[in-house]
């Protein structure tokens, strides 16, 4: 019996492909060593298999994080209910435009579209220098904004050929529209993917979701193709369909939005968490506070600090200077702005993402307890500094064990830098 017992097989090692079933080496007697089962990397047994391989990323889902699966489901349906709305868009504005009417002339409808094209072209460049660095820092929000504007900006083409009169100004104002949109969804859509690629892999991330996206505009090709020549003579019924699709386009975006849990802070979840802290002395989860998260345009956090501001921001005097630099003694100058009276934060050179994030804390106990045209609000400062050097230290950690990013922030910080003697008396 002992015989026979040393003669069975052994597994020599374990292997697997990405998150797969796991696969035995087994030592052989003849002293061969084999693979228990054959590797399925390569083989798609199933359609979920061959769906999988084709429009999710490589490694799915650990190479991805875990609000993945939840935001594309819901990301999915609300490009197919725009994709409905959008050829319902491109029905009317071919039509307005001159589409079967016999009256209408080439060089009228090109002028319209040159105009529309290039009008669109001038709002893009502006959009983006007027907020591009902002898209990073609330790119829930934004990417809520894009959608809300598309909307609209669909509907302004359905309504343009009933208003004749002022068809090319209406379309040239839909098509700033959409170009804005297409600045604010494709930057926000960048920066949802650095956050969703977990293996350096936001290429891969990319790439599928490029791929969900056209199969998912493929359908909606299809059901425009059915449905659109039954409704493009009823105008009522159109705007039905409009308003129909746009509600469940709306609805799936804000819980596709809703969905993204983010650990690294902005100014609204920074100040949600801190609140939280200074409340119950406990730290909010990721989720939790996303979940508290303000998505709506114009909402979110009640102090609104500058951070990295120049000098001359906050004084213009060598006292106010010397004033500041015995209030404060960390790696940031915290004061009121000069022109606005507003709160706003100088950086030394060497502060970093931790120091902003104290900064940042610092302007929020402070707005608590003073004004700008408080006269003892100095004294409050230095008052707040002591408080904070005692609080800081134990809610970073906190920060640390609950699951927050804090080496890399979007707290919409500017790039003005200050080198001054921190040992100076």
């Amino acid at each position: 019996m002992q015989e026979k017992t040393s003669e069975r097989p052994s597994v020599i090692c374990t292997e697997r492909y990405g998150t797969g079933t796991l696969q035995r080496y087994v030592h052989q007697t003849d002293g061969s060593l084999v693979c228990e089962k054959a590797p399925t990397e390569a083989r798609y047994t199933s359609l979920r298999d061959c769906l999988v391989a084709l429009l999710l990323p490589h490694g799915f889902p650990h190479s991805v994080s875990e609000d993945y699966l939840e935001y594309q489901c819901w990301d999915t349906l609300q490009a197919f209910s725009s994709s409905v709305t959008g050829s319902l868009a491109t029905h009317a504005l071919l039509r307005g435009s001159g589409v079967g009417d016999s009256t209408a002339t080439v060089t009228a409808a090109t002028v319209t579209w040159l105009l529309r094209d290039g009008t669109g072209m001038v709002g893009r460049i502006l959009f983006a220098w007027m907020k591009g660095s902002q898209l990073d820092c609330d790119a829930k929000r934004w990417r809520l904004f894009a959608d809300l504007l598309n909307d609209f900006a669909i509907f302004m083409e359905i309504v343009a050929p009933v208003f004749p009169s002022v068809f090319t100004l209406t379309v040239c104002a839909a098509g700033v529209c959409k170009c804005i949109v297409g600045v604010a969804g494709g930057a926000t859509r960048a920066a949802l993917t650095v956050h969703q690629a977990r293996r350096d892999n936001m290429a891969d991330v990319c790439a599928k979701d490029g791929s969900q996206e056209t199969l998912v505009n493929l359908g909606g090709l299809l059901v425009s193709l059915i449905v659109i020549p039954h409704v493009s003579e009823n105008l009522w019924l159109t705007y039905l369909l409009y308003f129909l699709l746009t509600f469940l386009h709306l609805y799936a975006n804000y819980r596709a939005v809703r969905a993204i849990v983010m650990e690294t802070f902005n100014q609204s979840r920074l100040s949600i968490v801190l609140k939280h802290y200074l409340h119950d002395r406990t730290i909010l989860s990721p989720a939790a506070a996303n979940h508290k998260e303000p998505l709506l345009p114009g909402l979110g956090t009640d102090v609104s600090v500058s951070i990295g501001v120049p000098l001359h921001t906050l004084v213009c005097s060598v006292s106010e200077l010397q004033s500041l630099l015995d209030q404060n003694q960390s790696l940031y100058l915290l004061g009121w702005r000069q022109d606005t009276g507003a709160l706003a934060v100088v950086l030394h050179e060497r502060a970093r993402s931790v120091d902003m994030i104290q900064a940042y804390v610092h302007a929020l106990i402070l707005q608590h307890r003073t004004t700008s045209t408080d006269p003892a609000r100095f004294s409050t400062l230095a008052q707040t500094h002591a408080l904070l050097n005692d609080l800081f230290p134990e809610f970073l950690k906190g920060l640390a064990v609950s699951g927050w990013v804090t080496d890399r922030i979007l707290l919409d910080a500017d790039d003005w830098r200050v080198t001054w003697d921190l040992h100076k008396d």
